[in-house]
């Protein structure tokens, strides 16, 4: 039996194997950028700066992987989003 191609839809909101992947739990790049954000935000000076540039880069690393690993289109066009914010925040 042959297969019907997916739709735009499900390639929207599903993963290969059929699951609807709209959320999943916080990977590494997102522990550590919201663990790195709320640091900066309580401290000055050089250690403020530090961990601002770590939310930055775990920030950067999660949209590069979502945008180029994601699971779905949606994941891919949350990925390019933050990442474009990501780089306009920094212009």
């Amino acid at each position: 039996m042959i297969k019907p191609d997916k739709t735009f839809i499900d390639r929207c909101i599903k993963d290969d194997k059929g699951n609807i992947t709209i959320t999943q739990s916080p990977n590494l790049p997102i522990i550590v950028w919201i663990i790195a954000t709320v640091i900066s935000k309580f401290t000055e000076g050089t250690i403020q700066t530090f961990f601002g540039l770590i939310a930055f880069g775990a920030i950067f690393t999660w949209a590069w992987l979502e945008l180029f690993q994601g699971v779905n289109y949606l994941r891919k066009a949350l990925g390019l989003a933050v990442l474009i914010a990501t780089i306009y925040s920094r212009l």
